[in-house]
């Protein structure tokens, strides 16, 4: 195969390292040989910015730097470094699980104290013996295990879920198994397909979602995967994918400040940005929800906490307020400002804050929210379904149609899209005036 495939890509992604190796290539493929044949570290990503044809191979991955958006970058990342599973005893586990199944901490190991060990990476180059993460160097049958950084335990073994690509975790949204019939048997229509369903998940529109063939998936965060059908009759249904027997990994990465779009914030703000308390995610007063903890058991749902489970661009809650039924939350942002990030960096030069409001008829707005009023997802401009449409990219140079982000290229009374339901050509995005005192 491609040796892409063994790489998820992510565009318009920039993730911040210092430690990185820059090289000229002609493509993708040039830049992932380069990261393949890496010496100076162990390559786990690579960004590839199509302008300057630049190359950089990285040590890091998204689970481990900060990301943040940058136009003209194309992130890859070893698909074998995302894994925080392991398939059989492990061998090939390249996640960064770093403590033993007693929660003591590994030691790293390259270190010789408190035990003086017998895997080393000079001994095992190829074993992946990073840090002090766990690994299983020698075939064990009992899985990953490290040395620990108590010197009554010489090594334990790790609590490391497996990869059962036929069950899921959470909602299934990381379900990449190859189950293609709905739960009442019918058969799944291919994604790339727009008969007898027309739908806008295209793969190139979703290119983290593996759309592929007639898999069953979960790329818009439903309560499990589904798929479109192939009758007529039956737009979409679920499909019957058992929960797996093991427990979904407790993530390292939860977060109490804010990083990218927040998902993974796990702090206890509980007050919007207006100063309205939170509504408890397990009630349904004063306003009515879908959002229940017990059916999204991996987003965080707890007390009245601020959180994002549906992927806003930032987090948020239902209020107290009855006459106000959700705003975003004020969270601090992580280490640094995307100013500095951006200052730091010598290829990218600048990373435009934009307003997520708009002035005049908002023909000047360039944010990135990409909900309607009444919340259907935003159509990409350059697509032609579900609805065919003339006002493109390229008809429309000055009006910055990227991807599906809410735009006003006609001089409307605001900011629009064409929807992503067949049923709704188009509708005036969920934007506020940027003098609108009462989101002040």
């Amino acid at each position: 195969g491609n040796i892409l495939d063994d790489y998820l890509r992510t565009d318009s992604v920039w993730i911040l390292t210092r430690n990185k190796q820059f090289y000229k290539t002609n493509n993708e493929e040039e830049c992932a040989e380069k990261c393949e044949a890496e010496r100076n570290f162990t390559c786990r990503a690579f960004l590839f910015t199509r302008k300057k044809l630049q190359c950089l191979t990285l040590p890091e991955n998204s689970r481990m730097a900060v990301a943040f958006t940058s136009t003209d970058a194309v992130l890859y990342e070893k698909r074998i470094y995302l894994m925080q599973c392991k398939r059989g005893i492990g061998t090939d586990y390249r996640g960064t699980e770093a403590k033993t199944r007693r929660g003591i901490p590994c030691q790293k190991w390259a270190e010789k104290i408190p035990h003086k060990p017998n895997y080393t990476p000079e001994r095992y180059p190829n074993a992946g013996l990073e840090e002090n993460y766990c690994r299983n160097p020698d075939a064990d049958e009992s899985g990953p295990w490290c040395y620990t950084t108590d010197p009554a335990t010489r090594f334990d073994y790790c609590a490391i879920p497996e990869c059962e690509d036929q069950c899921m975790q959470c909602n299934g949204e990381d379900y990449h198994g190859e189950v293609s019939r709905t739960e009442s048997g019918l058969e799944c229509q291919r994604w790339d397909a727009q008969e007898p369903h027309m739908h806008g998940f295209i793969l190139k529109h979703y290119p983290e979602k593996d759309l592929r063939m007639n898999y069953c998936r979960n790329p818009d965060g439903e309560l499990r995967p589904w798929c479109f059908t192939i009758n007529p009759n039956k737009r979409w249904e679920y499909c019957n994918i058992p929960r797996c027997s093991t427990p979904p990994p407790v993530s390292g990465l939860d977060s109490q400040c804010l990083s990218g779009k927040g998902e993974d914030y796990r702090g206890r703000t509980a007050i919007t940005e207006s100063g309205n308390a939170c509504q408890h995610w397990n009630t349904q007063f004063p306003h009515k929800h879908g959002w229940i903890p017990d059916r999204y058991p991996c987003k965080g749902l707890e007390e009245n906490y601020c959180r994002n489970p549906d992927g806003e661009k930032k987090p948020w809650c239902y209020t107290t307020n009855s006459s106000v039924r959700w705003e975003y939350c004020t969270i601090p942002p992580c280490d640094r400002t995307e100013q500095g990030i951006a200052g730091m960096n010598n290829v990218l030069v600048q990373v435009p804050l934009t307003e997520e409001c708009y002035r005049d008829k908002g023909q000047s707005y360039r944010g990135t929210t990409s909900i309607t009023v009444s919340g259907k997802k935003c159509q990409a401009w350059s697509s032609m379904v579900p609805h065919r449409h003339i006002k493109t990219p390229e008809r429309f140079p000055d009006a910055d149609l990227r991807d599906n982000y809410c735009r006003n290229p006609d001089g409307d009374s605001s900011p629009w899209c064409f929807t992503t339901d067949p049923n709704t050509l188009w509708e005036y995005c969920n934007l506020k005036r940027c003098d609108d005192h009462t989101q002040e």
